[in-house]
């Protein structure tokens, strides 16, 4: 294109090219040289007279793709005004059945625009021709998906941490656009559903959060999306969550309490106590929880607001039903076989909440793993962790249900060890792995839940008919396989109320234990459930709010109290609860179920103890 200074006017001129027929195609070689010559001239405007229309009649009409290839550089190297905007796709508009795939370039620079920033006249100009040439012509379907979804991920690399959850006007238009493909591209639901997973960011970025709002907001209008971005969004939290560990989140903000201690009455004096209060709750120091938080907190909304919009109580419960088969399939298919997750798991956890029949069918479905034998035996091991986990810090189910699982689990038991009489010299962890792990279940959830399950006689009744001296005085003598903190915690229990008398078992345990190890020259592994809580304490600030007023502390009963001067050595500490690690913990790791003046007390116990007796 030549500018000439003398006239108002600018005029377009063509390099002379090769002759085309029909029998001849224009050669891509050509094409590529045409446009490359045209990128690199300056380019002021495209005249009215020669744009879009020309471009598209040259090519029908004389097979001569350079006025296309220009069009197309224009629309690639220029900003449009709202009005050559306009102008250009009322015409695109008019050739919708016109642009067949040898005008891919051309649709796709089109498609590329920029849209969802403009005026309202340019976003329905843009939608209008979107929908139409989409309906007109599918192969360009994934290029248009593609284009929408990455709309979601802002440019500005901070625009998207703050806590709303709302969606902008900019993001508003771009779902409602995608709606209209949907509703009239059926085809349209797996070209999203690729998009959504091959241009999801990455977890380190802040875009992660905006991307997140947006896949929730694409279920308010199209749950068909469900089950798939359930589960998509449980695998993106886990990598976030497995990538933010509790030690190191607990050791930031433990540096983070220090700083500000040793500042004392300064510190104060310049932040009160109410802003200061406020800040804590609103960041977290360790990047990637911080990342964690606010997702989490999109999805506890989503599920609040969920199961409180719809009209009548008998169809909220059946798609409460439907909701929590979708988290529980997920939940199987992604936390469930996971190492070491400690939040993204809440999501189930706060879900089942909302109503007490949903926690009924989620602990069945967790105790039909267990006591499924065709289940391989680490998932039911798993299953057991979650289900007393839930039992024993859910602050929303009633007590009924917990004496209806320990029943359970206790006959369980019961039939275990009378099937297995004709075995008994094979005791070991390893071939009884799901027989240990639910008879832990049954003693973490006694110790924890006491204050509930001894509230009245016929309570106290209740844990008598479960026969648990039986249990722990079987040969399995499972007390010398559980964590030293819930045994401990469950013979004083078991004391206080005379259920069973456990501390004899424990002290036996602890001498064979010490003749095992000084029998010979180096010290034997522990045979220890390599067991954790998967419900343990919730470190995350902002959506721990959420979890807070569901979540049930350790208490110990009176009677507990009482009897736990007598405690064992072995009470000092309990194993990893990581799953691949079953060495001792540090002083800070003790189970918060623990009182705080008892766990002081073990602290200093440990310290003045030899480490190999630990």
């Amino acid at each position: 294109m030549a500018f000439n200074s003398n006239k108002s006017e600018y005029s377009v001129q063509t390099t002379r090219t090769s002759l085309t027929s029909i029998l001849k195609s224009y050669q891509p070689t050509e094409r590529e040289k045409a446009k490359n010559a045209v990128i690199n001239r300056v380019r002021f405007e495209m005249p009215k007279q020669k744009g879009l229309l020309h471009a598209v009649k040259e090519a029908e009409e004389s097979q001569n793709y350079a006025a296309m290839d220009e069009f197309v550089a224009f629309l690639t190297e220029n900003s449009l005004h709202d009005h050559e905007f306009l102008n250009i796709f009322h015409d695109a508009l008019s050739l919708c059945n016109q642009l067949t795939p040898k005008y891919t370039p051309l649709v796709e620079a089109l498609l590329a625009l920029s849209w969802n920033k403009r005026s309202t006249e340019v976003v329905k100009a843009y939608s209008e021709f979107c929908i139409n040439i989409l309906v007109a012509h599918n192969n360009y379907l994934s290029f248009a998906v593609r284009k929408l979804i990455s709309l979601w991920i802002p440019n500005e690399p901070n625009k998207d941490t703050s806590l709303n959850n709302e969606i902008s006007n900019e993001l508003e238009v771009i779902h409602q656009l995608l709606e209209k493909i949907l509703n009239a591209i059926p085809m349209a639901f797996d070209a999203i559903l690729d998009a959504i997973e091959s241009l999801f960011p990455y977890y380190k970025r802040s875009s992660y959060i905006s991307y997140i709002h947006n896949l929730l907001k694409l279920l308010e209008y199209k749950p068909i999306f469900t089950e798939y971005i359930i589960q998509l969004l449980m695998e993106k939290l886990a990598i976030l969550d497995v990538n933010a560990p509790r030690h190191e989140i607990e050791d930031l903000e433990s540096d983070d309490d220090n700083e500000e201690s040793e500042g004392g009455e300064i510190y104060n004096e310049v932040i009160p106590r109410q802003e200061k209060a406020k800040k804590e709750h609103q960041s977290m120091n360790h990047p990637i929880a911080q990342t964690l938080d606010i997702s989490m907190l999109a999805v506890f909304n989503f599920l609040k607001k969920r199961s409180s919009s719809e009209s009548s109580e008998k169809e909220t419960l059946s798609d409460a039903l439907k909701f929590l088969q979708i988290l529980i399939k997920a939940f199987d298919a992604v936390i469930l076989p996971i190492h070491n997750t400690h939040h993204v798991q809440f999501l189930v956890f706060y879900y089942c909440s909302l109503k007490q029949t949903l926690s009924q069918v989620f602990l069945a479905s967790l105790w039909n793993k267990v006591t499924n034998p065709n289940c391989p035996a680490l998932i039911r091991q798993a299953s057991v962790g979650y289900l007393s986990s839930f039992l024993a810090r859910s602050a929303f189910i009633h007590v009924n249900i917990i004496k209806l699982y320990l029943k359970e689990m206790c006959d369980w038991c019961q039939q275990y060890i009378k099937g297995s009489q004709l075995s008994r010299s094979n005791v070991s962890l390893k071939s009884n792995l799901v027989f240990y792990s639910v008879c832990q279940a049954i003693f973490y959830v006694i110790a924890f839940r006491s204050r509930d399950l001894t509230v009245d006689k016929k309570s106290i009744l209740f844990l008598q008919s479960l026969q648990l001296t039986a249990l722990v005085t079987s040969t399995y003598n499972p007390l010398r396989v559980c964590l030293p903190a819930v045994a401990t915690a469950f013979a004083g229990v078991t004391r206080a109320y005379q259920l069973a008398y456990c501390h004899a078992i424990l002290e036996r345990n602890a001498r064979r234990k010490l003749a095992t190890i000084y029998a010979n020259d180096t010290a034997t592994p522990e045979e220890i459930l390599d067991t954790f809580f998967p419900f343990d304490p919730y470190l995350l600030k902002i959506s721990g709010q959420r979890i807070s007023s569901i979540y049930l502390q350790y208490q110990a009963s009176d009677a507990e109290e009482c009897s736990s001067h007598s405690s064992t050595p072995e009470s000092i500490n309990i194993s990893d609860r990581k799953r691949d690690n079953s060495e001792m913990l540090g002083d800070h790791d003790i189970d918060d179920f623990l009182p705080d003046d008892k766990r002081h007390k073990l602290i200093a116990t440990k310290i003045n103890q030899p480490r190999d007796l630990s």
